[in-house]
């Protein structure tokens, strides 16, 4: 498999990376096994937390660094790049603070002597990640499981290798000995092999249903936990007592955020009938006000999607949506530039029985739904194979509450777009994937949490 780095907004192929063979694999997988062995796994949690402080402090230095190099690598304009390395470091310097207390011993109440559950790591990880945020979905998995001790084995999107280099090398900056994480370019084939070695004890990834479905079945064919982290069709509803103003200005910049390429971004726009229009009415605005342009540049809100073959798939999507009966109110092509631009877009007239009823739209297109009440609005909601994060905004906070209780997703939020905090878990239910990433949650989920009872205590 190629690894390349093409600029997607010139269209230029800037490095071609060489792949890892399996000789290299397989002696990189040794290195960490051999540093689970060693005393780095054995010792305190405290030993190894420095670690995550200097990386949470050189990501601040090299912010700019490093925004740069996702833009040019991605596409992402500066600001949000910029907002993704500020995130990474939250997350570092979050769990640098916390660690110890979420891996402290708990004890037991019984009857039967002294019971505590103990939490130590398990061994090599494999990390298979996608290229949206290029840092930010390494540093949720590397992170905790260096404050676990579980050494990080990472085979990051090929579209990406320039920024999978950059985060190895900030790892070793930081002061994690060799083996703690390494990057790796490997073939599909390769990354299942590497997931059967008795060596490897858990995989994680992040990418989509097929990828996924294949990474969790060769992970449990060979008795390794494995979490998932995969699309969703989020929605955003806006109920009839919202500041529909405040709605649409947020549903704008949650649905163009990344260019559209984002797992939680909302994507299908639920309004209650009272105030579609005016909320459509604002949101046409809040997408002709985006600003296509080179993501190199301040000015720039909306940069390009991450390559070729992500456009000509939307361009695709888009036209079976209307080939299905969809009607396009704004966009629905390619801007004659050079660059991997779509137009901003929104789709309304989407019926049950067209297709993209129930995909997931990875770009700059939103779904418009428009219902009567609370109960259509929680059945379009939950009428959907995926069941990862959304957003309701409603000028009653415990009316949508109540509501967010009846939705069948991972994360709601309410009067705010879906976000990610280190604090707050990451995850989802149904085709949206299994586990959960960053909060206490996301620390132990690779752990063996051993259970040591003293009798006759």
């Amino acid at each position: 498999m190629e690894y390349v780095s093409v600029n997607p907004f010139t269209e230029v192929l800037e490095k071609t990376y060489e792949g890892h063979s399996d000789a290299q694999m397989m002696e990189a997988l040794a290195a960490s096994h051999a540093l689970y062995q060693s005393d780095w796994s054995r010792r305190s949690v405290a030993s190894r937390l420095p670690i995550l402080r200097r990386m949470a402090s050189l990501l601040g230095e090299r912010t700019d660094q490093y925004a740069a190099a996702i833009a040019a690598e991605m596409g992402k304009p500066l600001a949000q790049g910029r907002g993704e390395i500020m995130l990474c470091a939250g997350i570092a310097q979050y769990y640098a603070d916390n660690a110890e207390r979420f891996l402290a011993a708990e004890r037991i109440e019984t009857g039967v002597g002294d019971a505590v559950v103990e939490i130590h790591p398990i061994g090599v990880l494999v990390a298979i990640e996608p290229w949206n945020f290029p840092f930010y979905q390494l540093i949720r998995v590397v992170a905790p499981a260096i404050a676990v001790g579980n050494p990080v084995l990472m085979k990051h999107a090929e579209i990406v290798p320039h920024c999978a280099q950059l985060f190895a090398e900030l790892v070793t900056d930081a002061g994690a000995p060799a083996g703690a994480c390494t990057n790796l370019y490997l073939t599909i084939d390769q990354a299942a092999t590497l997931i059967a070695d008795e060596r490897v004890q858990g995989v994680a990834l992040t990418g989509s249903e097929r990828a996924g479905a294949a990474v969790a079945a060769n992970a449990s064919k060979n008795l390794k936990k494995s979490t998932l982290e995969l699309g969703g069709s989020d929605i955003f509803a806006v109920m009839a007592d919202a500041d529909v103003e405040k709605a649409a200005k947020v549903g704008a910049a949650a649905r163009l955020a990344n260019a559209g390429q984002v797992c939680t971004g909302a994507k299908r726009f639920i309004l209650h009938k009272d105030i579609a229009d005016r909320f459509l009415e604002l949101f046409v605005q809040h997408f002709g006000d985006a600003v296509l342009g080179d993501p190199l540049d301040p000015a720039t809100t909306l940069g390009p999607l991450c390559s070729e073959k992500a456009l000509t798939n939307l361009v695709d999507q888009v036209q079976r949506a209307v080939a299905g009966g969809a009607e396009i109110l704004v966009g629905g092509k390619r801007p004659d530039r050079t660059g991997y631009f779509f137009e901003p877009t929104i789709l309304v007239g989407v019926e049950r029985s067209n297709p993209a009823y129930y995909e997931e739209f990875f770009g700059p297109v939103a779904q418009v739904f428009i219902v009567d009440n609370d109960d259509e609005l929680v059945a379009l909601a939950n009428d959907s194979h995926f069941g990862l994060g959304g957003a309701l905004f409603s000028g009653d906070a415990e009316r949508a509450r109540a509501i967010a209780s009846r939705i069948e997703t991972g994360m709601l939020f309410i009067n705010l777009s879906s976000t990610s905090m280190p604090e707050l878990p990451f995850g989802g239910i149904k085709r949206s994937g299994f586990g959960r990433e960053l909060s206490d949650l996301g620390i132990k989920e690779f752990v063996n949490r051993k259970l040591i009872v003293v009798g006759g205590a």
